[in-house]
């Protein structure tokens, strides 16, 4: 078995952000929901050939990357190092969230803040002990189409959007064809704009496992940040 472990921001299992979201894509990570109908007008299973990697990885912002755990480390290991982690920071107010394309991707987005800049540095450094190594083959699959600096940090920590090529961002769709991305970008806007206006807490960790290659994502724990766990 391959399995991987993600750190991720994600709301609350009860906002009404999460339960927007998980209807959207089609599944909630945190206990296994499937979701069927349409949303906002747009066909389920069209909306589920659009969303087909974001369904998989489940709603959220991604800090720490999916990862294996290098020989030695268990998932106890890093539960203990999340909650002290979590206990040693505090939450980050993240403004109101906005949707957007970021590339032919949509997102809910958030404005620059180095304060979340920086806590993302934190998590991306403090965890990098509990990674294993890329194959030679996943980093050949993965470096296509970087930048030199993002190479770089494909090398160093195993992903290429961190520090200063961070950006926060929520992913609610896979690559959309020209054709697609304004009629689903109004569908998003319709549903998602009861939550748009409501300030967005990175309040707490979340941890997410892959039980095997290719396997959704679940959401198995929740850390807190400022409250001893």
């Amino acid at each position: 078995m391959t399995e991987r472990f993600a750190i991720y921001f994600a709301p609350s299992a009860t906002s009404n952000l999460w339960e927007r979201a998980a209807t959207w894509l089609g599944r909630d990570a945190s206990n296994g929901e499937l979701f069927s109908g349409t949303v906002a007008g747009i066909d389920r299973d069209r909306l589920l050939n659009l969303t087909q990697s974001a369904n998989r990885y489940g709603f959220h912002a991604t800090l720490k990357a999916p990862m294996a755990l290098v020989d030695g480390a268990t998932e106890a290991d890093l539960r203990a190092a999340l909650a002290a982690f979590a206990e040693r920071h505090s939450p980050v107010d993240l403004g109101k969230p906005r949707l957007a394309s970021l590339g032919s991707f949509l997102a809910l987005l958030v404005d620059d803040n180095e304060q979340l800049q920086d806590f993302a540095a934190h998590v991306v450094e403090d965890f990098e002990t509990f990674r294993a190594p890329m194959s030679i083959k996943d980093r050949a699959a993965r470096s296509e189409g970087l930048s030199e600096r993002q190479i770089e940090l494909l090398d160093g920590y195993g992903y290429p959007y961190v520090f200063e090529e961070f950006r926060f961002h929520m992913t609610l769709s896979d690559r959309l064809a020209a054709e697609d991305a304004g009629e689903i970008a109004q569908a998003a806007q319709t549903w998602f704009s009861p939550v748009l206006d409501e300030p967005l807490l990175l309040d707490r960790l979340s941890l997410f496992w892959e039980p095997d290659t290719g396997k959704p994502f679940r959401r198995v724990a929740d850390f807190k940040l400022g409250a001893p766990q």
